[in-house]
């Protein structure tokens, strides 16, 4: 059952006109009256729904039962990416959607390729999170993980949330990822093309990031985060 993102409140027997993004999806699949949809909003669980009108540009459905279902990671893994050029960076957040991350933060790194500032930022992160609320979507997620704006690593030192965290480093002195028995929350710090630089992985040592290492081959910028994540969500 074609399932939709709808950013507003949902309930039971309630008449609505879809937000543009979902109708238009609802238009490109050329749903008709009657079909059954399953609409979500992030607040938890999902909804039934039947598409009841189909106009030129918008879509009316019926709000049906809700289903109190949640197919969640076990622990909240929240990424600090650096940021990937071209295509990457969306391949990235899909993946990483379809896994199970918390949230993501793109990092703008010294070694970055792609740097993002004003209006172009802004265009980058909508995308982004679009990118996030479509594998939510496909892979029956009913919470869609935040797209944080770009940050440098200095300014998410400041901001971080609770929890472990790990840098994914090169250097000697790292360990295997370690078990996860009794871990809740976790940050993952991972660089750009061409890793972190120096300071910046002493930055993060420094405010507390354990190095751990994911085996004797250098993994791309965005497989690497991936891999952490399919061993922590699993």
């Amino acid at each position: 059952m074609p399932r939709f993102y709808c950013p507003a409140p949902l309930r039971s027997g309630q008449a609505l006109s879809l937000p543009a993004g979902a109708a238009r999806h609802v238009q490109v699949l050329r749903l008709q009256p009657g079909d059954r949809i399953t609409l979500f909003n992030g607040e938890g669980g999902e909804f039934a729904a039947t598409v009841t009108r189909m106009g030129r540009s918008d879509v009316e459905v019926e709000v049906g039962e809700h289903h109190a279902v949640e197919r969640e990671a076990a622990r909240a893994v929240h990424l600090l990416v650096g940021i990937t050029a071209n295509e990457r960076m969306d391949w990235l957040v899909e993946k990483a959607t379809e896994l199970g991350v918390a949230s993501i933060t793109p990092l703008v790194a010294e070694r970055s390729v792609l740097k993002l500032k004003g209006e172009r930022a802004d265009k980058k992160l909508a995308h982004w999170q679009g990118v996030a609320v479509a594998a939510a979507e496909q892979c029956g997620r009913n919470r869609v993980p935040p797209v944080h704006p770009a940050v440098t690593l200095h300014a998410w030192l400041n901001q971080a949330p609770p929890g472990e965290r790990w840098v994914l480093s090169l250097s000697e002195g790292t360990r295997p990822l370690p078990g996860m028995a009794g871990v809740d929350a976790v940050s993952v710090l991972s660089g750009p093309e061409g890793g972190l630089s120096p300071a910046e992985e002493a930055a993060a040592l420094a405010a507390g990031f354990a190095p751990v290492t994911l085996g004797p081959r250098v993994l791309r910028a965005e497989t690497a985060p991936l891999a952490v994540l399919a061993l922590c969500c699993a």
